[in-house]
C-alpha cells in the first residue's frame, strides 16, 4: 500500500526529531511526512511539543538528533531568516505583528525578504528601488484580498480586530513567497463565523496558490473540517498519525486528548 500523497512531491520530512532541554525530552523520535499540497494537522494537549515541533522545523531550536528535511536537502540547524529564504514561512500563537504600521504595510515588511532592492538603494530612492516598492505593494494588496482584508489595507494593525489580526499574519507569511506556510493555533479567539471564513481562506490559499498548510490548533471542529491528514502528540512523543476519521475515533487519541469521540 502506498503513502498517502506518494504521488505528489515530499516537502517537509521529519525522521526521529528529537530536543532535549537538559534532562527534559521535549520532542522524542517525531516522524512524519508533509507532501505537496497537503493540509496537515499537529494536535495534542498543553505541553505536547507542538510549538517545539515548530520551532525545530523553523530554526529556533537545533534538534538534539534526528534529521529535518525540506524538499530533500537537510535544514536541522540552520537559522530562522535562511530556512525562510528556503520557503517555509510561519504565525505565532502570540501574534507578532508591528501595531503601528498599516495592514498593507505589514505584509509588504515580509515581502522585503524578497524585495531586491539594496539597502543604499532604497535609502537613496532610487528609481529600482521606488519601482520594487511599488511592486511590493500591488503584491500586498493581493496577499489581503486572498485574506479578504483588502478593505482594511490601511488601517494600523492594533486597530485591527483580534480575528482580522490573525488574517493579516497569514498574508504577511505568504509575502515571503514561501511554499510551507506554518499556522500556530490561527483559530485561537476567533468566533465560529470567523473560524468558518479562516476555513475557506486556508483552503483557498492550498488550492489556489499551491501551498503546503501544517497547522497546530485545538479546536478540534476547526482540525477536522479543515486537516487531511493529523499527527497527534502527548508528552512529546507521537501517538497517532492518520486521516481526521482515524485520529478522532483512536482510543490513544481520546484517552489523552479528547476525551471522547468527535
Amino acid at each position: 500500500m502506498s503513502a498517502p500523497g506518494s504521488d505528489r512531491p515530499v516537502v517537509l520530512q521529519l525522521t526521529d526529531a528529537t530536543i532535549k532541554f537538559g534532562g527534559l525530552t521535549a520532542v522524542n523520535q517525531v516522524s512524519f511526512e508533509l507532501f505537496q499540497g497537503d493540509l496537515f494537522g499537529l494536535i495534542g494537549p498543553n505541553g505536547a511539543g507542538k510549538t517545539t515541533c515548530f520551532n525545530l522545523i523553523t530554526g529556533v531550536y537545533r534538534p538534539t538528533s534526528g534529521k529535518i528535511a525540506y524538499q530533500g536537502n537537510s535544514i536541522g540547524g540552520l537559522p530562522p531568516n535562511k530556512i525562510c529564504k528556503l520557503g517555509i514561512a510561519r504565525t505565532f500563537q502570540n501574534i507578532r505583528l508591528f501595531g503601528a504600521l498599516s495592514a498593507i504595510e505589514n505584509v509588504m515588511v515580509g515581502g522585503h525578504l524578497r524585495d531586491p532592492s539594496s539597502l543604499l538603494s532604497a535609502l537613496s530612492y532610487f528609481p529600482r528601488a521606488i519601482h520594487e516598492t511599488a511592486r511590493l505593494r500591488e503584491q500586498a494588496r493581493e496577499l489581503l484580498r486572498i485574506v479578504n482584508l483588502e478593505d482594511v489595507a490601511e488601517v494600523r494593525s492594533r486597530d485591527l480586530p483580534y480575528g482580522k489580526q490573525r488574517r493579516l499574519e497569514i498574508a504577511r507569511a505568504m509575502a515571503t513567497g514561501c511554499n510551507l506556510i506554518l499556522l500556530d493555533e490561527p483559530a485561537a479567539g476567533m468566533n465560529p463565523f470567523e473560524k468558518e471564513d479562516l476555513v475557506k481562506v486556508v483552503r483557498r490559499i492550498r488550492d489556489e496558490y499551491q501551498k503546503t498548510v501544517l497547522l497546530i490548533e485545538h479546536d478540534m471542529k476547526f482540525v477536522m473540517n479543515l486537516c487531511e491528514r493529523i499527527v497527534v502528540l502527548d508528552h512529546g512523543e507521537e501517538i497517532a498519525q492518520g486521516p481526521p476519521e482515524a485520529i478522532r475515533n483512536n482510543p490513544k487519541v481520546i484517552e489523552a486528548y479528547l476525551g471522547e469521540a468527535v
